[in-house]
C-alpha cells in the first residue's frame, strides 16, 4: 500500500512539475544507500536495549513474576 501512495504522489509531482520529478527520481536511491548506517546504528541500538532489558528483568523472571 505504501509503494502505491508513493507511485501516486510522485505521478502527481511528475504532472505538476516534471523535472523536480525526474530529479527525486535520480536522487531518491543515493538517499536511500545514505540511509543505510542509520539503519544499522537502529538495529544495533534496539539490540543494546533489548539486551539491558533481559539484564534488568533476568530477577523478577527467575522469582516467576515474569509469566
Amino acid at each position: 500500500m505504501k509503494t502505491l501512495i508513493a507511485f501516486l504522489l510522485w505521478a502527481i509531482l511528475l504532472v505538476l512539475c516534471w523535472p523536480l520529478a525526474l530529479l527525486f527520481l535520480v536522487l531518491w536511491p543515493l538517499l536511500w544507500l545514505l540511509s543505510i548506517p542509520f539503519r544499522i546504528v537502529a538495529v544495533l541500538m534496539q539490540a543494546v536495549i533489548a539486551l539491558l532489558r533481559s539484564i534488568l528483568f533476568l530477577p523478577v523472571r527467575m522469582l516467576g513474576g515474569g509469566h
